[in-house]
């Protein structure tokens, strides 16, 4: 047969299968009434495990898989449409609608804002970003910031979460759970590290060099020119710079802006020393509670899967299904459990949209644990 002809047929084909997936849904939400009535939970695992295992009888050679696979989704449709009409709004999908009808209009132009390190750091940068005003207080790490916050000390935290070289900061992640904080900001800034040192000093006499370990590991290629000298982890890329102007020494130096050279009257060895020129991390700008601002088309994620087959895929499946668009899904070891992860979504889709909300109340069927993390707009 020519390839129109084959069309044809395909189209036909098609045709019968879209009415008879209409009459399978219409069926599915009689269903689901049912279930209302009687107090039935949508999904029925050992009935999808006895109708797969039959599928699988029924179909031959290679085309088995593919069976499976197609009653798979539509298992994952049909229990969908259905929570739909059975749940309605939950829990989060309320404190989302009420979070967008409380939080004012204008992101405020200053506040209390609680920052990792000392005068200088990237995290000022970022702030000054973020808003025009900032009361900025200064903490030791990362879990003070946290705890200025979730005390009211200040009404927002800055924290970096992301770097387009050395990844993400767990640590955040891991704060940003525990707390229940949320996102309600972000901003994207480019880094360029400076090598910083007291009047006098040249290349060939330094000794040590002191920043924070993600500055060093952005910055490898130019390190490993100098064997010699030894690199020393610190708190705080402005932290090295502000030890460097205290010691006095002209035998150290800092991976640092170009902001504290002034700051901290230091001298440029060197300027963009880091490994690649599109160095950018990302700050979040964090709060203990939902606050989600006009424009709002970010949406973060964390979840651990159940550890079977096709896990990840259902959620995927599902993103592609509602038109949701994932811009980062990354992985990390759960500790004391052997080859289990928790995962971090990024979704690019409007908090306003339908499909959002559908998916808030779906996807936690899909997992075992789930934290939402916040909706917002990125700076950049």
């Amino acid at each position: 047969m020519e390839l129109q002809e084959l069309r044809e047929r395909i189209d036909d084909i098609d045709e019968e299968l879209l009415s008879v997936f209409a009459e399978r849904m219409e069926v599915s939400a009689e269903i689901a009434r049912v279930k209302r009535e009687q107090g039935l939970p949508v999904r029925d695992a050992a009935r999808e495990r006895q109708i797969l295992a039959e599928i699988g009888e029924k179909t031959e050679g290679e085309l088995r898989e593919y069976a499976m696979t197609l009653f798979s989704s539509l298992f994952d449709l049909s229990s969908g449409y259905q929570s739909v009409l059975l749940d309605g709004d939950t829990a989060l999908t309320d404190e989302i609608r009420r979070a967008i009808e409380k939080t004012p209009p204008l992101f405020p132009e200053s506040a209390s804002v609680a920052c990792q390190g000392v005068e200088g750091a990237y995290s000022q940068l970022a702030c000054e970003r973020l808003f025009r005003a900032p009361n900025v207080l200064w903490f030791d790490d990362f879990e003070a910031v946290f705890t200025a916050v979730a005390k009211g000390l200040c009404r927002y935290g800055v924290v970096p979460l992301e770097n387009s070289a050395a990844g993400s900061v767990n640590r955040v992640y891991d704060l940003m759970a525990k707390g229940g904080f949320r996102v309600v900001r972000a901003v994207r800034l480019k880094v360029d590290h400076s090598l910083l040192a007291n009047p006098g000093a040249d290349l060939g006499g330094l000794r040590e060099i002191y920043s924070h370990e993600q500055a060093i590991s952005q910055c490898g290629d130019f390190l490993r020119r100098f064997p010699e000298v030894k690199v020393i982890p610190c708190a705080n890329t402005a932290a090295a710079a502000k030890m460097v102007a205290e010691s006095g020494r002209t035998d150290v130096a800092a991976l640092s802006s170009r902001a504290c050279a002034a700051l901290y009257g230091l001298c440029r060895l060197a300027d963009s020393v880091q490994d690649r020129d599109n160095n950018y991390t990302r700050f979040i700008c964090v709060a203990k509670e939902l606050e989600i601002y006009p424009g709002a088309d970010k949406t973060s994620l964390m979840l651990t899967l159940p550890h079977r087959p096709g896990a990840l895929y259902k959620v995927l499946s599902r993103l592609y299904v509602l038109g949701i668009n994932l811009i980062k899904l990354e992985s990390r070891p759960i500790p004391d459990r052997d080859f289990e992860f928790m995962f971090y979504f990024d979704l690019e889709t409007s908090v306003y949209s339908p499909r959002f909300l559908r998916l808030m109340r779906e996807i936690r069927r899909d997992c075992e644990t789930f934290a939402y993390l916040g909706s917002y707009s990125e700076v950049i």
